[in-house]
């Protein structure tokens, strides 16, 4: 497959809507998450949702989603609409329900055990390490909301020096601290020392290192745009690392290049929101062939919104006015796709707004997919692993896989895909 001259021809996009799963996985009670189910407790919570291009595409036949239609049967009662599009649902293999995890599985790899959390704060070693790499004491230690945290020591913080240290429910390790008082640049020096300190291999290990600047007045502190993420490498080859060594390009939209830590990824595209990674990712379709890579490769982006916003500020009003809104640009999506060309739609896990948690939830994602020639409705059924995905893509664009996952592109060929 390796050889194959159609991959240049071929271009694979997988859009990740952080956070939007659609029920809780079997063993979710062992997470608490057991309530959950991102997309139709939303839609509960606010009325009903109004998705009607993601509906066309098999949304509505994954759940009984309110204001989604199924589109069962002869037109739906809809004024004819139908399904034209490869719907499913899919399990993580995965242990836990992490971002970084959920995308690296996404891409191929499978992790056997949670990234570890922090829940009563990073213990006392840990600590000692980081404040001896960088020859100063830390403050704080909790497991805590950023903006509430900075605003309770910042001034502590302002008085001293002594840079914020933080969790919360995911595996990151935050270091805030005033651009007046500490150079972002040696924030950041902060932070590689951190993801040195702890990575794989090492006694404690964190998913990502943030750093989290911020500014203003006692009163009214408030984070900046200059947060940097240092993520864990990957342990083992990804579906990026398998495009970039064929030839290919690999366009990364958001915080890809973050969750991946750079590797694997020839040019990519940092974003401020859902509809900037919509636009950026519209711009990369719309490229040139130098930048598309004769046409073929992968662009692979994430849009945080969803997650970062809404899901762990318990907002489902929020959640639901961004689920729309990004239902208006898929027929744009679709427009810009070429002969040979396959739009993925997915999540990396769920983060239920309306339950009391603010954590991720440990839930089924849906599997969206057009493009390719596929035509009529495409049941894709229930996968075992989020890897499919990547699997998937390494057949369309005829490179070698990572071995997990199994493709589910014969049901798209059988149901009109190019071949």
């Amino acid at each position: 497959m390796a050889g194959d001259s159609r991959a240049g021809l071929k271009r694979v996009i997988i859009i990740v809507l952080d956070s939007v799963g659609i029920g809780a996985l079997p063993d979710a009670a062992k997470y608490g998450d057991q309530a959950s189910n991102t997309l139709v407790n939303t839609a509960r919570a606010v009325g009903g949702l109004r998705l009607p291009n993601l509906a066309r595409l098999g949304l509505g036949r994954l759940a009984a989603i309110p204001g989604v239609p199924a589109f069962d049967g002869d037109g739906g009662g809809d004024g004819g609409a139908e399904v034209e599009g490869a719907y499913g649902i899919m399990a993580s293999r995965t242990a836990g329900k992490d971002t970084i995890a959920g995308h690296w599985e996404l891409a191929g790899l499978v992790l056997d055990r949670p990234i570890p959390t922090f829940p009563e704060g990073f213990p006392p070693d840990m600590v000692a390490a980081f404040e001896e790499a960088i020859g100063r004491p830390t403050i704080g230690n909790e497991v805590a909301s950023g903006t509430e945290i900075i605003a309770r020591l910042g001034e502590r913080h302002l008085d001293t020096g002594y840079p914020i240290i933080y969790t919360s429910a995911d595996s990151v390790f935050q270091v805030a601290s005033h651009e007046d008082v500490v150079p972002v640049e040696t924030l950041y020096e902060w932070c590689r020392a951190a993801r040195r300190l702890f990575g794989l291999g090492e006694k404690h290990v964190v998913g990502r290192v943030i750093a989290r600047p911020f500014a203003g007045p006692p009163g009214a502190f408030h984070r900046t745009e200059r947060r940097h993420d240092f993520s864990l490498a990957p342990f083992g080859p990804t579906l990026l690392d398998k495009v970039q060594e064929a030839g290919l390009p690999v366009l990364a939209v958001g915080k890809i290049i973050d969750i991946f830590a750079g590797r694997g990824i020839t040019e990519h595209f940092r974003t401020a929101g859902n509809m900037e990674g919509v636009d950026r990712t519209l711009e990369t379709l719309h490229g040139s062939a130098d930048q598309t890579g004769a046409g073929g490769g992968l662009i692979f982006t994430n849009l945080v919104d969803f997650d970062m916003l809404y899901g762990h500020r318990n907002d489902p009003a929020g959640y639901a006015r961004a689920l729309e809104e990004f239902d208006t640009r898929v027929p744009e999506l679709m427009e810009a796709l070429r002969p040979g060309d396959y739009l993925v739609i997915t999540a990396d896990h769920g983060c239920d707004p309306t339950t009391k948690s603010t954590d991720h939830s440990r839930e089924y994602v849906p599997l969206l997919v057009t493009g390719g020639g596929v035509r009529g409705a495409v049941p894709l059924g229930r996968r075992a692993t989020f890897a499919d995905v990547g699997a998937t893509a390494a057949e369309i664009l005829g490179v070698e896989g990572t071995g997990t996952g199994v493709s589910f592109l014969p049901l798209l060929r059988r149901a009109g895909g190019d071949s």
